[in-house]
Order: structure tokens, then C-alpha cells, then sequence
């Protein structure tokens, strides 16, 4: 197995600098993550499917990179996928493959827009971590969700790491302000010995 990029992917870094290393691993990234089993799209499509009641509701794909994980969840059933992402060079691979309504893209350290109630869920699939968005976009998607929407996410063993992770997961289930429907630790690159959580909440 090899880790030509992941060998640098949880090493913290700004905004843009992440921008920068998504752009640089576009064109390699479906090859390299397939060649370490790349796991938690699936496992999270998967699971966010199971407590769905309407699969043709819209999704947003936050992070959504070379749209591997738009290409589960659309595997998985759902028929009306956005993409977001921070890497426009990413994003033109997740364009090119043809399962998004939409690929938009945002700005580093610019909180993306998002109107309440556009999405009946977000996924945040391999997003939230070391080297990838910090915690408090969780608070961002939560707030674009209505009572009753659906997050699904992942936190691969180096997120979980980092106590502040779980634990503004924990904040919105201690308060009342969120429901956990699903919470698995499994597979993520097993490749290279990445385990992940995946979590599905229901917005109260």
C-alpha cells in the first residue's frame, strides 16, 4: 500500500494551505485512497440511508473532494446531491463524474453559506480532523439543518484523538439539541491501519 499524499493529509495546517494540498492531490486522490480501501464513504452513505424515510431529498455533500463519497451516496439511493468543497481542482473531478445537481465551492476561513432548511441532510464524510476543517463547522452544518435533518460524519482515529471532537458531539446530545441515531467505529483506510467513527444525528 502506498500514502503519497496521506502521509501528509493529518498534519495540521491553515485553510489554505489544505486548499492547497487538495488542489496538488486531485488528480492522484481516487487512486491513492482506493489503493488503502478507503472505507468510511460507504460506511456512512450506508448508514444515513438506514434512517432516511425520503432518499430523493436533497443532500449536501460538505467536503465533498473528488466526489467519492457523493459516488456512495448516490450507490447507496439518494437521487439529489449537492457537492461543496474548498479545493476547486477536487471539485472538477467531483464535477466530472456526473452525480451532482451542483459543485460549489468555498472560500478558506470564510464560513460557506448555507440557508436553513435547503438540505434535508449533510454529509461531512473523512472532513472534520487534523488537516481538514476544524470542529466548529459542526456547529455551521447543524445550524443549515432544520428540526428532524440529518448529519452523517466521520472522525478517523486521529480526530478521535482529540477530545474536543466527541465532545461537541456530546453538547448537542447533552442539551437536548440532537438525537444519536447511529454511532459505529470501523474501517476507514485499512491500508494504512485508519480506523473511523460513524455518526448519524437527528437535529431537534
Amino acid at each position: 500500500m502506498t500514502d503519497r499524499f496521506l502521509s501528509k493529509a493529518y498534519t495540521a495546517r491553515d485553510a489554505s494551505g489544505t486548499r492547497a494540498l487538495y488542489d496538488d492531490w486531485a488528480t492522484s486522490y481516487d487512486a491513492e485512497v482506493a489503493e488503502n480501501g478507503y472505507a468510511t464513504p460507504g460506511r456512512c452513505a450506508t448508514a444515513l440511508a438506514a434512517h432516511m424515510d425520503d432518499l430523493s431529498a436533497p443532500v449536501l455533500d460538505f467536503g465533498c473532494g473528488t466526489g467519492l463519497s457523493g459516488l456512495a451516496l448516490k450507490l447507496a439511493g439518494f437521487a439529489t446531491l449537492d457537492g461543496m468543497d474548498l479545493s476547486a481542482d477536487m471539485l472538477k473531478q467531483a464535477a466530472d463524474k456526473g452525480i451532482y445537481r451542483q459543485t460549489l465551492l468555498t472560500e478558506p476561513d470564510v464560513p460557506p453559506v448555507l440557508t436553513p432548511g435547503d438540505y434535508t441532510a449533510i454529509a461531512a464524510i473523512g472532513v472534520i480532523g487534523a488537516g481538514a476543517a476544524p470542529i466548529e463547522i459542526f456547529d455551521t452544518l447543524m445550524t443549515a439543518l432544520d428540526a428532524g435533518g440529518r448529519l452523517v460524519w466521520s472522525f478517523n482515529d486521529h480526530a478521535l484523538e482529540d477530545p474536543a471532537n466527541e465532545a461537541k458531539l456530546n453538547e448537542y446530545l447533552d442539551t437536548g439539541a440532537a438525537t444519536l441515531l447511529f454511532r459505529e467505529h470501523g474501517a476507514h483506510l485499512p491500508g494504512i491501519g485508519i480506523g473511523s467513527n460513524v455518526y448519524v444525528i437527528a437535529k431537534t
